[in-house]
């Protein structure tokens, strides 16, 4: 039995933000989210030069060629943006987080790197499959802090790990696709500000797609919008 995509993508810039830094691509196979950083216009273009060293991805690869060809792809974004701080040096610092799942029918591979997240809901049941690389999450690893405690960190927002054009270690996951599955992407503009527990609801109750993406995007307009926020839904059905 081959699976398919069902998917949609909303972004937004938000209420405080004077522009959008985030980017995303979504696709048949292939579905990224990436949120940029370095402030003016360096963060939209590294988001943007890493979605852009992604698109190629939107194919059927086999198996056994995923995470390959997602590694290979990472490395083409790092060394763009490396090329672009080499050639304008006031670039420098900026970088973007990137949460790509590439899809073949089979198999989905993830990659992630930085604070932007993916979640997979399966009979109604939330799982992150992403680990945040910040420094809050740093320290509830240690123990230092508990968990409920990082939403409201005065450093919550000081990520540890991004496409930057320096040597980096994403994080990859392989996920058996199901009938009923559903993806979510989305940048920290969305996680900052609307609970797990919301987001599940959100996910469990709103059917289609592009409605429930747009739900999750009001969610958070209507809890300040204090960040651009980007959000794709997929879910995993059986017919094209």
């Amino acid at each position: 039995m081959t699976l398919h995509l069902r998917w949609a993508a909303v972004t937004d810039q938000g209420h405080v933000r004077s522009n959008n830094e985030d980017c995303h691509y979504a696709g048949d196979n292939l579905l990224v989210v990436c949120d940029g950083m370095g402030g003016m216009a360096a963060g939209d273009l590294a988001s943007r030069l890493a979605v852009e060293a992604m698109v190629s991805l939107d194919a059927v690869i086999d198996t056994d060629q995923q995470m390959d060809s997602l590694h290979r792809a990472l490395e083409v974004a790092n060394q763009r943006i490396a090329e672009q701080v080499l050639a304008d040096p006031s670039l420098q610092g900026m970088g973007t987080t990137l949460t790509a799942v590439l899809f073949n029918g089979e198999r989905a591979a993830m990659a992630h790197v930085g604070d932007s997240r993916a979640y997979l809901l399966r009979e109604d049941r939330l799982n992150q499959l992403t680990k945040d690389d910040t420094y809050v999450q740093m320290l509830v690893d240690q123990g230092l802090i508990k968990p409920e405690e990082a939403a409201g960190h005065p450093r919550r927002a000081v990520v540890t790990r991004v496409l930057q054009g320096e040597p980096v270690s994403p994080a990859y996951v392989i996920v058996e696709p199901q009938p009923g599955d559903r993806w979510l992407l989305c940048s920290d503009g969305l996680t900052g500000v609307v609970s797990d527990a919301v987001i599940e609801q959100e996910l469990q109750t709103v059917p289609d797609p592009k409605s429930c993406a747009e739900r999750l995007i009001d969610l958070a307009l209507r809890g300040g919008g204090p960040d651009n926020v980007t959000v794709i839904v997929a879910d995993v059905t059986t017919r094209d």
